[in-house]
């Protein structure tokens, strides 16, 4: 589904901050990121979704070579890719229900086809009686679960989660890990970013990517 191929990375003329990245992430596997803040995760994280160009070596997405690609077919490869990054980017003029119907609208459905689908995801990631207000007022927890249920909607074949825990209580990340696996099970592959080792660590056989010296390592 995505392959790395001695991938590095730098800006302009500086150093490296990301060198010789070689991994695969295969369809319906599930598997996190860790590694200090600073490490690279959100960057690689970006270089998956093709927001980034590699400096060096070679990046496929779904079978594809990332740098023959034309723009829209970077646009149809992302409506494949579900995204929950750390700034939400969560449309301001939209409701809570609009910007998490979103990639549905996208995707030409009509809304008597998936409303009932979106509030009942709502109101598992506990805004229910959030949806018809804008992001603006929302809390910073609360624009999180929006952005991930956004994210999870359109069941999309490859998630990527940026830190998708950080701003929730105990009970609610547990609830959210919930939808995490359910959308594995359905066979979704996964990837989450994350510094907590308690939520890694009741995922025992996922495997392990760890960002460290700008170099990644992989533990099965």
């Amino acid at each position: 589904m995505v392959r790395f191929e001695n991938v590095g990375l730098r800006y302009g003329m500086g150093p490296e901050i990301l060198r010789d990245l070689s991994f695969a992430i295969e369809p319906q596997s599930f598997q996190f990121l860790t590694g200090p803040s600073g490490a690279g995760k959100t960057t690689l994280l970006r270089l998956i979704l093709l927001a980034l160009k590699p400096t060096r070596g070679f990046i496929s997405v779904f079978g594809r070579l990332s740098n023959e690609l034309e723009k829209e077919e970077i646009t149809a490869i992302r409506r494949r890719i579900g995204v929950v990054f750390q700034d939400f980017r969560l449309l301001d003029h939209l409701t809570t229900y609009e910007n998490v119907a979103l990639p549905l609208r996208v995707q030409g459905r009509d809304e008597s086809t998936y409303r009932a689908e979106v509030v009942e995801l709502l109101q598992w990631v506990g805004l229910g009686d959030r949806m018809h207000i804008l992001p603006p007022v929302l809390s910073g927890g609360e624009k999180q679960r929006a952005a991930i249920a956004r994210a999870l909607i359109a069941r999309p074949e490859l998630l990527l989660a940026d830190e998708p825990t950080g701003n929730v209580d105990p009970s609610l990340a547990r609830r959210l890990l919930r939808l995490f696996t359910e959308l594995h099970k359905s066979g979704t592959a996964v990837l989450i970013a994350t510094h907590d080792l308690a939520l890694m660590d009741q995922f025992g056989g996922a495997r392990r990517f760890v960002l460290g010296d700008s170099r990644l390592h992989v533990y099965d």
